[in-house]
């Protein structure tokens, strides 16, 4: 019946973009540069059947139901394909999309194994022909008329779709700051629609000891979150991602006070508030030596104390968006900047 409707829709679909409109990072809505915070606690309904199943799952307002644990995965995001491999579940995935990096070590083999559909995002036909369970999207624009086709149009098919409640945009699901307690409740609920509660529940239980391993700088450091942009850098701000990580390892974010995930800030800006320390985002296109280059050539910069000292922590730009690298993320910056204060 679903193989009778997909083929009837892509015969009636108009062909959609095969990439996305910006590269990882850049101006999409979703990325960094726009909003990627956090929202309210897990909607998921017990249906009430076996298992937990029929279950319905609500994110960034839209409701979808699974009647058992979807066999058939497609994610969008790293975000995405992570959380599902960190789960158990990654030989379920029947395409991935939009890998912003390579997987940590611990997932690497069970990502690379899942079969990789487009390296932005897909367009709906690639997706319908894969014929998914549930699609599962890092970015609230992954699943739209001009990404990966609207979740209505999967809703019409049965497909259950699903988007990070951290990346959810609207004011009333987008919550006033992301907390790792909201990264949990993420894991929590897709390991209730994977059918992986136990999963979920040891991954958390073992996130949280790692959280609570960390010891936060003390006293804290006035820290720039850099992530994009040569002629006005694109920064952490203060209630999205990086706030989040931050606040964990003790670095006082210098743009903590602008409430947006992430913000533009200019050189006079950051040369103002002197940051201590300053956190490089590293991605394939945009990498953290360049960032380093460009704070040096820069001359609003290049006599800061952080860029003459080289204070420079890194972190992959996977980690920076919430999901399961965000505990990792904490406990290697924290490793980093003790390793930075012991150099004196």
């Amino acid at each position: 019946m679903r193989r009778t409707l997909v083929v009837a829709l892509l015969t009636a679909l108009p062909l959609t973009a095969c990439a996305a409109a910006g590269a990882p990072g850049g101006a999409d809505d979703g990325g960094p540069s726009a909003t990627a915070s956090g929202t309210a606690a897990p909607t998921a309904t017990d249906g009430g059947g076996g298992g937990g199943f029929p279950l319905t799952v609500t994110s960034c307002g839209v409701p979808a139901t699974l009647a058992a644990p979807p066999e058939r995965i497609v994610t969008i995001k790293s975000s995405a394909t992570e959380m599902v491999a960190a789960l158990g579940a990654a030989d379920r995935l029947v395409g991935t999309a939009y890998a912003d990096g390579p997987p940590p070590a611990d997932l690497a083999d069970a990502v690379a194994a899942a079969p990789v559909l487009a390296e932005k995002n897909p367009s709906s036909e690639a997706v319908l022909n894969l014929e998914p369970d549930l699609v599962y999207a890092g970015w609230e624009s992954n699943l739209s008329a001009d990404g990966a086709g609207e979740r209505s149009t999967y809703a019409d098919l049965g497909i259950a779709t699903y988007v990070s409640p951290s990346a959810c945009k609207s004011p009333e699901h987008q919550p006033d700051r992301l907390t790792f307690d909201l990264v949990f409740d993420e894991i929590t609920e897709v390991g209730a629609m994977l059918g992986e509660p136990a999963a979920a529940e040891e991954l958390v239980a073992a996130q949280r000891a790692d959280l609570a391993a960390v010891a936060p700088a003390s006293p804290s450091r006035r820290a720039l979150w850099y992530s994009s942009g040569s002629e006005t850098p694109y920064v952490g701000a203060g209630i999205g991602a990086p706030q989040m990580i931050m606040d964990a390892v003790g670095l006082e974010n210098v743009a903590g006070d602008v409430a947006d995930t992430w913000t533009s800030l200019s050189w006079e800006a950051v040369a103002e508030r002197d940051p201590e320390v300053i956190v490089l985002v590293d991605s394939a296109w945009n990498t953290a030596e360049h960032k380093r280059q460009v704070l040096r050539d820069n001359p609003v910069t290049a006599a800061l104390p952080a860029v003459r000292a080289e204070r420079f922590l890194t972190v992959p730009f996977p980690a920076t968006e919430a999901g399961v690298r965000n505990v990792p993320a904490a406990v290697d910056l924290a490793a980093q900047l003790a390793a930075l204060e012991g150099a004196g």
